[in-house]
């Protein structure tokens, strides 16, 4: 391992692994440090889903910059990565809802984004499976679903083709200056430093204005054919950017396995990572609103992960305002798989003085004040 490299990397989850990918191919030397294994924590609890989000700008940009580097990198992702071309479609329960698809669909095609609007009889098509008298939904044919532990590790591994070193088990206690003091005593210097270890984040970096929120998932046994495409509720980004109480919404993926991910469900000021039985049974209930056939089929996991929230909804990437040699890349909340790529490519813009693919000032860590180094 190089004594000193040019980047540490704190954190091997999605968003880590893409920005040690990133900064390695363009010539930094780079130490990927995990606690755990790779693709662990919130990496290992999410969906998967690579959807483009519609309810910022900043957020649709760095959307859209992230699918299309996965669906360049899909390519060259391993077989177990399971990447799935399977779009989305944002059911619409009624007509009110409709109107919200085809303002939906408006700014989509403004913005040169394919999606289609379809009534209920193309809705049923599609998806049979679906409770009759739904209204009908947006399709978007470009989103995708991947299995991100896999790709984490398959990200990890082009980080190290281009000369990274990679250190997993190793525990990070604290960020020093251009010091990362790990549990064993050992001590790292580098250049610089970047925080991308999620939720722990704020651990490592006191007064981060980010907060734990803590989601429920299920998956079924193998059942191939009951889902074909990515569900969500229209109700599901009002539900997800509630700030202030616990909710659930619809959102059914089908993996490739044949298995059937639900979700999805939000809880602030959780640090218990139990299952919470009856937020899982209010997600559940959810999801046979939608998709009644689901009682008959078999549940055989569930489990907890916390995302790592911000006030706005917004990561943080970019430099500490008052933290010389300190970057940050966490606070994705729910979308660290969607986002992850296109962060890396952000976050090494402007480490290495590229020219920053889109806007950087909405995800800037700057837009919050810090006193004496803690959020205010």
């Amino acid at each position: 391992m190089s004594p000193s490299p040019d980047i540490i990397v704190v954190g091997g989850g999605i968003v880590g692994t893409a920005c040690a990918a990133e900064l390695a191919r363009r010539g930094a030397t780079v130490t990927l440090i995990e606690a755990e294994c790779l693709g662990s924590g919130a990496t290992a609890a999410g969906m998967g889903h690579l959807v483009v989000m519609d309810d910022s700008e900043a957020q649709f940009a760095l959307g859209r910059l992230s699918r299309d580097r996965w669906d360049e990198l899909s390519d060259r992702l391993p077989a177990d990565a399971e990447f799935e071309n399977c779009g989305t479609l944002w059911v619409a329960a009624d007509d009110q809802e409709m109107a919200a698809v085809r303002a939906k669909e408006t700014f989509y095609a403004e913005r040169e984004l394919a999606a289609t609007t379809l009534d209920a009889a193309a809705l049923y098509e599609a998806e049979p499976n679906l409770r009759p008298g739904l209204a009908g939904a947006l399709h978007v044919p470009g989103d995708s679903v991947v299995y991100a532990p896999c790709a984490a590790r398959a990200l990890a591994d082009e980080a190290t083709e281009h000369g990274a070193t990679v250190l997993t088990g190793r525990a990070v206690t604290r960020i020093d200056g251009q010091r990362v003091l790990l549990a064993d005593g050992t001590a790292i210097t580098a250049g610089r430093v970047v925080n991308a270890a999620g939720d722990g984040a704020r651990h490592l970096t006191p007064g981060l204005p980010v907060r734990p929120r803590n989601g429920q998932l299920a998956i079924t046994d193998r059942y191939p054919g009951f889902v074909s495409h990515q569900l969500v509720e229209l109700g599901y980004l009002k539900n997800a950017h509630s700030s202030g109480q616990d909710s659930v919404a619809f959102n059914a993926q089908p993996r490739p396995s044949g298995q059937v991910l639900l979700g999805s469900s939000r809880q602030f000021d959780v640090t218990d990572p139990a299952v919470d039985h009856a937020m899982l049974g209010r997600m559940l209930r959810r999801s046979l609103d939608y998709l009644p056939g689901l009682a008959d089929l078999q549940i055989i996991r569930c489990w907890t992960g916390f995302r790592a929230a911000t006030p706005d909804n917004l990561p943080l990437i970019g430099p500490h305002p008052s933290h010389e040699h300190l970057w940050l890349a966490t606070g994705h909340e729910g979308l660290g798989v969607t986002t992850s790529l296109g962060t890396a490519r952000l976050l090494a813009d402007l480490m290495l003085e590229g020219e920053p693919p889109l806007d950087p000032a909405p995800f800037a860590p700057a837009r919050f004040e810090f006193v004496g180094g803690r959020h205010a």
